[in-house]
């Protein structure tokens, strides 16, 4: 592999790291509203985070261009307040990795909160428990699989995102191209398809990897479970 492959492999994996890392704090938070919450507005909600998943990738993108954009409202805020510059970056690709992929994550941690038996919960109230701490030492270890399913959803499509990235970041080597763009880019050039075809074999290792690994940990933690 050539050093600007390497460098486009590099990049999506720190990419797709930050965008699952950045978002499951969130991911939790939100799933848990949409399990267990009574609110009003909560369709709404539900629908907001679900947008990504019907929406034109390209669509989404150049929506996080006008909001994110050194001219958006959102881009020239962080810009002027903290210097922060969103938009070609690879920053801004994380955001948009995060954005397509939020919707996956919060789905997989919805339905494992869904399936924790909410009689655990009115238990450890009953006796006196924070809500936080009933979440901390019930919920959340319950549903653990679920969250780990969630974020390798979330960092696969990180990994395979091209439509909102490229729209919002462009396809800057070294700086924005990742996977897909490097790949896209080295089927438009002659004599491209050598290196194409290995940063194919490269994405699809990578996301099986992760996948399989998921898979493990999530059999470990149910072994552990029912061990204990």
């Amino acid at each position: 592999m050539t050093p600007e492959e390497w460098t486009a492999v590099r990049l999506s994996l720190l990419i797709a790291v930050t965008a699952t890392a950045a978002s499951l704090p969130f991911g939790i938070a939100i799933a848990w509203l949409l399990a267990r919450g009574r609110f009003l507005g909560k369709g709404l909600l539900d629908t907001v985070v679900h947008l990504p998943l019907i929406l034109p990738p390209v669509v989404t993108g150049y929506l996080l261009l006008l909001l994110f954009g050194r001219r958006g409202p959102i881009g020239e805020f962080l810009n002027n307040a903290f210097g922060i510059v969103l938009a070609f970056r690879w920053t801004g690709a994380a955001l948009a990795c995060a954005v397509m992929g939020f919707p996956l994550m919060v789905r997989a941690i919805r339905l494992s909160i869904e399936a924790v038996d909410t009689r655990l919960e009115s238990a450890a109230g009953t006796l006196g428990a924070h809500p936080l701490w009933v979440f901390a030492t019930i919920t959340l270890p319950l549903c653990l699989p679920g969250v780990i399913a969630g974020a390798i959803l979330c960092f696969a499509k990180s990994m395979g995102e091209f439509g909102a990235t490229i729209t919002f970041v462009s396809n800057i080597p070294g700086e924005t191209q990742t996977l897909p763009s490097a790949i896209y880019t080295l089927t438009q050039v002659p004599g491209g398809d050598a290196g194409a075809l290995r940063l194919t074999l490269v994405s699809v290792v990578i996301s099986m990897s992760a996948l399989l690994g998921s898979e493990l940990l999530a059999r470990r933690i149910g072994a552990r479970r029912v061990a204990t």
